[in-house]
């Protein structure tokens, strides 16, 4: 399974903001679409990503409050990325290694989409069911071994 997969069973919709943004504004953004991520982009390139986790960050190191920081100053600017072409149970292991849970999906300089951890999850998960209920349908339907014409299969 790709990233493509993931992408194609999600949707395209994404969510960027500027780095010259206000903080407040951002995390608004972020409330409003009920979203933990933004893509952060400039003059079109993406140059970094903003998660709660910074912004948690920066609230705490401001002393509780947002006030007037921008969010060029608080976000991942070197954020992992991958492509649609990346295997899913990769990005998996990017993602874990690095504590990251959105990563932007990205070919060459093109912004496709942003996966979360819980995309990448429930990928596996639903092939993982898809999988099991395949299986189950073939043991269902294995056929019976002719010295023993009504014995139905059993698992140990």
């Amino acid at each position: 399974m790709k990233v493509s997969d993931i992408l194609r069973v999600k949707g395209s919709t994404l969510y960027t903001v500027h780095p010259e943004q206000a903080l407040a504004e951002a995390l608004a953004t972020m409330t409003e679409f009920d979203i933990g991520s933004l893509v952060v982009v400039e003059h079109g390139d993406v140059v970094g990503m903003l998660t709660f986790r910074e912004v948690l960050q920066a609230v705490v190191r401001n002393g509780g409050v947002v006030g007037e920081t921008r969010v060029r100053s608080v976000m991942d600017d070197h954020p992992l990325t991958c492509t649609p072409d990346t295997a899913v149970d990769e990005v998996r292991r990017m993602m874990l290694s690095r504590h990251a849970r959105y990563m932007p999906v990205m070919t060459q300089k093109t912004l496709m989409g942003v996966i979360s951890l819980y995309d990448v999850a429930k990928a596996v998960v639903d092939a993982q069911d898809f999988e099991n209920r395949m299986l189950k349908a073939y043991i269902r339907d294995w056929p019976a071994e002719d010295n023993e014409p009504n014995r139905t299969p059993t698992l140990s």
